[in-house]
C-alpha cells in the first residue's frame, strides 16, 4: 500500500473526521501501533488482580512476624518506577500517660509511569489541534486500613517532560463507619487541554499497614486510553 492509502486507512479506521492528517507521519507505523482505544500503560495489573473479581480478603499469618516490618506489596512491578515512604507513628488521640503496647506502622507505596504519546503512534498535529480525549482510570481496594489509603496524580506534559499543561489529582477520604470491602473506581477525562502535550505522567499511591503482619491496599486496572474523539472548544 502507498503512504496515501495507509493515511486513508487510518482515517477510516478511527473515524478521524476533522483531524489534521499531514503527510509527515509514517501512516503504516501509526496504523500498526493502533494508538486509540487501547491501554498505553505497561503492566497495568502488577498484582495479578482483576476488577471483575472481588478483592481477596486479608489473611493473618498463623504466627506473628518477629522480623523487621514489611512495607511493600507482592507483585511484578516491571514497567513501573516504585517508591516506599514509611510514615511516622500516629499518636494523635492517645491520652497522655497511656501505655501503648503496639501501634500500626503505615507507609505509602508509589508507582509511576510516563507514557510517550508520539512513541505510541500519536502525531503532533493531532495532539495540538484535534486534542483527542485522554481517559485515565484506576481501581483500588477498599482496604479499611485508614481514612486516607489512595492518591492519584496525573499530569499532561510538554516536550521537555517538565512543563505541566494540565493535571488532575484525587485524594479521597474513606468512610470507616461501615465495613465495606470492594474495588473503588477512579476516573477522569482530559479534554480541551491545549497544544503541546507529548507525555502523560501517571502516579498513584496506596497506603499499606504493618502491625504484627503486613496488610496492603491493593490496586488493579490502571489505564491511560486516548479516544479518537474531538474535545470541546
Amino acid at each position: 500500500m502507498s503512504a496515501a492509502e495507509w493515511k486513508e486507512r487510518c482515517g477510516a479506521e478511527w473515524s478521524l473526521r476533522g483531524a489534521p492528517m499531514p503527510d509527515g507521519p509514517d501512516w503504516k507505523a501509526v496504523y500498526e501501533a493502533k494508538p486509540f482505544g487501547r491501554n498505553l500503560l505497561k503492566n497495568p495489573n502488577p498484582q495479578g488482580l482483576c476488577k471483575d473479581t472481588p478483592p481477596p480478603e486479608p489473611q493473618m499469618s498463623e504466627a506473628p512476624s518477629h522480623g523487621p516490618p514489611r512495607f511493600e506489596s507482592d507483585g511484578d512491578f516491571s514497567g513501573w518506577t516504585t517508591n516506599t515512604e514509611v510514615l511516622p507513628y500516629d499518636t494523635s488521640g492517645i491520652p497522655e500517660g497511656a501505655v501503648i503496647c503496639q501501634l500500626p506502622k503505615y507507609s505509602w507505596f508509589s508507582m509511576e509511569q510516563i507514557v510517550d504519546l508520539k512513541a505510541e503512534g500519536l502525531w503532533e498535529e493531532l495532539m495540538d489541534e484535534f486534542q483527542p480525549e485522554i481517559l485515565v482510570q484506576d481501581w483500588y481496594e477498599e482496604s479499611q486500613l485508614h481514612k486516607f489509603i489512595y492518591q492519584l496524580h496525573v499530569k499532561l506534559l510538554g516536550e521537555d517532560k517538565r512543563t505541566v499543561i494540565s493535571e488532575h489529582t484525587v485524594n479521597p477520604t474513606e468512610d470507616l463507619s461501615v465495613y465495606s470491602h470492594r474495588w473503588k473506581e477512579v476516573s477522569h477525562v482530559f479534554s480541551g487541554y491545549g497544544p503541546g502535550v507529548r507525555f502523560v505522567h501517571f502516579l498513584h499511591r496506596v497506603k499499606n499497614q504493618f502491625m504484627f503482619d503486613f496488610f496492603p491496599t491493593l490496586f488493579t486496572g490502571s489505564s491511560v486510553i486516548v479516544r479518537p474523539t474531538k474535545t470541546s472548544a
